[in-house]
């Protein structure tokens, strides 16, 4: 059993909870909130208790930390100072400086640092994975939207939403982004972004927290097939044409054009289950995990880039704090 911890169980922290106390092989020895009275009900909540950062920190073999994005550089940074492992929900931090500091840090450590990206634990994109490698993928489109939030330290439509598709895209291509087009509307609050890769292939991705209804979908065009993806249904299609051809029929000659719908079978599961199970096992095990912090900063810098060819706003920071191209 590895003990484990969360620092943070707000609206997503309490369901790293949850898991915790239901995985096999991890032990939820405590919960930490900087909100007193919240930590002890989810605590009661989750038959465990409510701790002080240190002493959780000292109890434990790893935590995740859920706390607002300009925190975690501090937490990330007590927790390696302790020589406990972290997942930390993603962005990984609030800039590239801060993220390459969690990196650093976790590596000096010699702890697990794996970052919140839980899409990629989703069962159809992991069924995508499986055989991405084998398609000369053209284009790539994803949009990711919904309605309004609420909730304190929210990082936008970027940092919140759109980082989860620029974070596949990147996994999925293998391949670094050479131009960032982007332009949006409402305040930021709808953007779309599009990504050029080194490849040539094209990434177009759709953030939104101005629709009323709820949609998270990807699709990728390949020179073969069409790949669509829905991450909430967890379904995956795949559509091919077959080649045009014409046949002799009742004496004249008629066209066909098949079109064939493939469906492979996805065996539908929890993805943040996934995401922590896998943590906690490559904690035990001491192997690298799906989401490395190299991944975390790479996606961080991505979106950074997109915020700059949208607003403008803090270019000079992010150029002078980028660590990759």
């Amino acid at each position: 059993m590895i003990p484990v911890g969360v620092v943070g169980v707000g609206s997503m922290g309490r369901h790293h909870a949850r898991v915790y106390r239901e995985l096999p092989g991890a032990e939820l020895v405590g919960i930490h909130d900087a909100d007193g009275k919240r930590a002890a009900g989810v605590a009661a909540e989750q038959g465990t208790q409510a701790m002080e950062l240190p002493a959780l920190l000292d109890a434990v073999e790893a935590v995740s930390v859920v706390v607002p994005t300009p925190y975690h550089r501090e937490v990330a940074e007590a927790a390696t100072d302790a020589g406990v492992s972290l997942l930390v929900e993603k962005p990984l931090a609030g800039t590239p400086r801060d993220a390459r500091t969690i990196v650093d840090a976790a590596e000096e450590a010699g702890v697990t640092l794996q970052v919140g990206h839980v899409e990629r634990f989703n069962p159809a994109v992991q069924a995508v994975s499986e055989f991405a490698d084998e398609l000369d993928i053209v284009a790539l489109e994803a949009q990711r939207l919904g309605p309004p939030v609420d909730r304190a330290g929210d990082d936008g439509a970027v940092m919140d939403l759109m980082i989860h598709d620029i974070d596949i895209a990147l996994s999925l291509l293998g391949e670094s982004v050479v131009d960032v087009r982007t332009t949006g509307t409402a305040d930021g609050e709808h953007v779309t972004s599009m990504l050029t890769f080194e490849g040539g292939s094209v990434a177009t991705l759709t953030a939104s927290r101005i629709t009323q209804k709820k949609v998270r979908t990807l699709a990728l065009t390949a020179a073969d097939c069409r790949v669509d993806v829905d991450y909430t249904s967890q379904d995956v299609t795949i559509t091919r044409q077959t080649t045009p051809e014409y046949i002799e029929a009742n004496g004249g000659l008629r066209f066909r054009s098949e079109t064939v719908v493939e469906r492979p079978t996805v065996k539908n599961g929890e993805p943040l289950k996934a995401e922590l199970a896998s943590f906690v096992d490559c904690v035990r095990t001491g192997t690298p995990p799906e989401v490395t912090g190299e991944d975390g900063l790479r996606a961080l810098e991505v979106a950074g880039r997109v915020l700059e060819t949208f607003t403008h706003d803090g270019s000079v920071e992010w150029a002078d704090q980028r660590t990759h191209s």
